[in-house]
C-alpha cells in the first residue's frame, strides 16, 4: 500500500484491518502416511465430534452461533481432509488439503465480518476473499513445484504467474473497497494511487 493510500486512510479514521485475514487453521507441515482403516477411523471421528460441536453452538444466539457453527464445520473439513492426505499421500491430495483449511478460514472470518456494518463490513469480507485468493495460490504453486514430471518446472512458472496475478487482484480489490470509504478528491486520489500501484488503467 502506498504512502498516499495510507495517509488517505489515517485522515478519514480508517484502519487496515487484519481480522479476515487472521488464520483460525494452519496447514501442517507434513502427515505421516495413513491405512485405509486409519482413514476411515478418521472421518468418523470428524463426523462424531462435528455434531458435538453443532450441539454446542445450539445454546448461542444471532452472530455467534452463526461463527460457531462456522467453526464446527471448519474442524469437521479440516480434520477429513488431513485425513485423506494422509491416506492418499500425493502432492494433489496436500494442495487439496491446504485449500480446506483456507476456505475454512474464509468462511469463519465472513460470518465475523457479520459484526461489522457499512464500509468496515465490506472491506472485511474482501480481505476474507483476498486471503482465500492467496491461500489457493500458494498452495497450487507448492504442489507444481512438487511434481516430479518432467514439465514441472515450466508448470511452476506458469502456475506462479497466475498465482501471482490473482493476488494481486484480490489485493486491488480490497485497496479499492477501502477507497469507497473516502469522498471526493480524497476518493479520487485513493482510487488512481490503488490502480497505479497495482498496474490497473
Amino acid at each position: 500500500m502506498s504512502r498516499l493510500m495510507i495517509t488517505l486512510f489515517l485522515a478519514a479514521g480508517i484502519g487496515v484491518s487484519s481480522h479476515a485475514a487472521a488464520q483460525m487453521y494452519a496447514p501442517k507441515p507434513s502427515m505421516a502416511p495413513s491405512s485405509k482403516e486409519g482413514y476411515t477411523e478418521a472421518k468418523a471421528s470428524a463426523n462424531a465430534q462435528y455434531k458435538f460441536d453443532k450441539a454446542g453452538c445450539a445454546s448461542l444466539g444471532g452472530n455467534a452461533r452463526d461463527v460457531c457453527n462456522a467453526e464446527a464445520k471448519g474442524r469437521e473439513n479440516v480434520a477429513k481432509a488431513d485425513a485423506e492426505a494422509a491416506y492418499e499421500n500425493t502432492p494433489k491430495a496436500r494442495e487439496n488439503a491446504r485449500v480446506v483449511y483456507a476456505q475454512a478460514n474464509h468462511d469463519v472470518a465472513v460470518e465475523k465480518c457479520d459484526d461489522r456494518a457499512g464500509n468496515r463490513k465490506d472491506v472485511c469480507v474482501k480481505e476474507a476473499r483476498a486471503a482465500l485468493v492467496r491461500a489457493k495460490a500458494d498452495a497450487k504453486v507448492d504442489r507444481v513445484a512438487s511434481d516430479t514430471r518432467n514439465d514441472a518446472a515450466a508448470r511452476q512458472f506458469d502456475a506462479r504467474s497466475h498465482a501471482n496475478t490473482d493476488r494481486r487482484d484480490a489485493e486491488y480489490d480490497v485497496a479499492i473497497e477501502q477507497c469507497r470509504a473516502l469522498a471526493g478528491t480524497a476518493r479520487d486520489a485513493c482510487v488512481s494511487s490503488a490502480k497505479l500501484q497495482y498496474g490497473k488503467s
